[in-house]
């Protein structure tokens, strides 16, 4: 079984969405284990606050396997495809990390956001804390203890 990190975000219905997609998760990967939840402002457009966390599961399923749960899903929870990058959502599932795999096809990971995103690294160092990052050298804790904090408007609503 691998150990995979989920990203998932809701500007639209968020406090519903976020919990349907964690009980689906549940459902579908009955040891998932979740951070807290954060607050944060839309990065890259205008738009309403984000519910981000993270999700830490267990699979046996192959990545391209797993890519095609995630996108059934977030169909499921009313994900609309087809709109600009950054925009609202009603439910944004992303595969953070596959165990140690990195790669860069069919998608890149670890992803870079990770390191780039207050909403994806603080939940994460939170849930994996002593986690190195696959192809790195530093934890996620260590990483999150360096990022500049004032950069990025988040707090942790539960």
């Amino acid at each position: 079984m691998l150990i995979v990190y989920l990203g998932i975000g809701s500007n639209i219905d968020a406090k519903q969405n976020v919990s349907r997609t964690k009980l689906s998760l549940t459902n579908r990967f009955p040891q998932a284990q979740f951070s807290r939840t954060f607050e944060s402002e839309a990065v890259g457009f205008e738009g309403d606050n984000f519910l981000n966390l993270v999700a830490k599961i267990e699979t046996d399923e192959s990545l391209d396997d797993l890519l095609a749960t995630i996108k059934n899903l977030e169909d499921e929870l009313g994900r609309v495809r087809g709109g600009e990058k950054f925009s609202s959502r009603h439910i944004d599932i992303d595969i953070l990390i596959y165990g140690d795999l990195v790669c860069d096809n069919p998608i890149i990971l670890p992803r870079e956001e990770v390191n780039l995103n207050a909403y994806v690294l603080w939940p994460l160092a939170e849930l994996a804390p002593d986690l190195v990052e696959p192809g790195g050298v530093k934890t996620y804790s260590q990483l999150w203890s360096e990022f500049d904090k004032k950069s990025q408007k988040l707090r942790p609503i539960d």
